[in-house]
């Protein structure tokens, strides 16, 4: 079998494999091909990778050939038109958001496992990219907002003078969420937290950040560890209480998403024309609309003198160690696909493989996706 690594588009420093985890496949008795340079964004030269035994072929050849393909972001219209019937694609096809795209994949009879999908259990912890590099925003982010931020983070007591500690709003207290508060406060900060799941207070406390607590939320436990839609009440409620702690803080940093739909907006432009001057926000759901009312996508702008950076993909920013890590999902999941000669081993008997796979045999054989359509 021919597995295919390939180079990701411009402005993706991170690659599906690093070397050490090619040598794994190759360990397999599997064949790996990988572009020139693949690498390079991740400190990864390609004589790395050969001396694992990888071998270097053209983005064509890789394209036509390989059994199967790893990838972070979703291949172009152009590059699926060169692969061939019945090879599997492994990456973040966030088919929510990409219907046609899935529908080409489904034509080109391509069985394509979106690793965005994959069910949010206590089995799939070591394969679960989502986590992996959500942890990596989280801290990013935090370092990111101290970057732009005109005040310390932490209390200082000086001979001129005490400085206050920055006070951090943290919206979402999921992964990314948690270790934004565990920067934060490791850099000094003072601390709060939202999130509609009472269930994370002990969390969020455990990591000494205060919990904004907002009676009635609705039950998330169907979620598979998302947010979910809250009714008008709530809503109304959780908006009075975020809007006092924005007035309040110096930095916010958002988290919230909710899977197939807009990311919802919880710092509104009155929220924004209240906030101190010089204060930040870095927005990880820029790329589903913005947790502000402001953000634009994969941009850095001001607003009142206050500074939004919306940025969905901070992971990229970190790419040798988001790189590792991600390949160290995948390794996980193939345990579930290829037998121990190295051979594909489809089994939709296992929760993890049915609920990741988007399309094969020429449909899309995802229930959630295919009720989109």
């Amino acid at each position: 079998m021919i597995a295919g690594i390939l180079k990701e588009p411009t402005g993706e420093h991170r690659v599906a494999f690093m070397p050490e985890q090619a040598e794994v496949l190759v360990k397999k008795g599997i064949t790996v091909y990988i572009e020139s340079s693949i690498g390079n964004s991740a400190y990864a030269d390609d004589d790395s990778y050969t001396s694992k035994g990888a071998e270097i072929k053209s983005r064509y050849e890789i394209l036509s050939n390989a059994s199967i393909l790893f990838t972070i972001q979703p291949l172009s219209a152009i590059d699926i038109e060169l692969l061939k019937e019945n090879v599997v694609l492994i990456g973040i096809y966030q088919p929510f958001s990409n219907i046609q795209l899935i529908k080409e994949l489904a034509e080109k009879k391509v069985t394509l496992f979106s690793m965005d999908m994959l069910p949010r259990t206590t089995r799939a912890q070591s394969m679960d990219v989502l986590s992996s590099q959500a942890n990596i925003a989280g801290y990013k982010a935090v370092i990111l907002a101290a970057s732009f931020y005109p005040k310390y983070f932490p209390m200082f007591m000086t001979a001129a003078g005490t400085i206050a500690p920055a006070k951090v709003l943290i919206l979402g207290a999921g992964v990314a969420g948690l270790q934004a508060i565990a920067t934060a406060r490791r850099l000094g900060a003072v601390v709060e937290v939202f999130d509609t799941r009472p269930a994370v207070k002990e969390e969020v406390m455990s990591l000494g950040g205060k919990f904004i607590e907002v009676e009635g939320a609705a039950d998330p436990s169907a979620a598979g560890g998302y947010a979910v839609e809250q009714t008008e009440e709530y809503k109304q409620k959780q908006h009075q209480r975020i809007a006092d702690a924005a007035a309040k803080a110096d930095i916010i940093i958002t988290t919230a998403q909710i899977p197939g739909k807009s990311a919802p907006v919880l710092i509104t432009e009155a929220m924004l024309n209240a906030m101190k001057p010089g204060s930040v926000i870095i927005d990880l759901a820029a790329a589903t609309g913005g947790n502000t009312a402001k953000t634009i996508n994969a941009q850095k702008i001001k607003y009142n003198d206050v500074t939004i950076v919306g940025d969905s993909n901070l992971p990229a920013t970190m790419p040798a160690d988001a790189s590792k890590l991600y390949g160290k999902n995948i390794l996980n999941f193939l345990q579930l696909i290829i037998n121990k000669d190295g051979q594909l081993n489809l089994n939709f008997e296992d929760d993890l493989v049915k609920g990741s796979c988007i399309t094969h045999n020429g449909e899309i054989v995802n229930e959630r996706v295919k009720a989109l359509i």
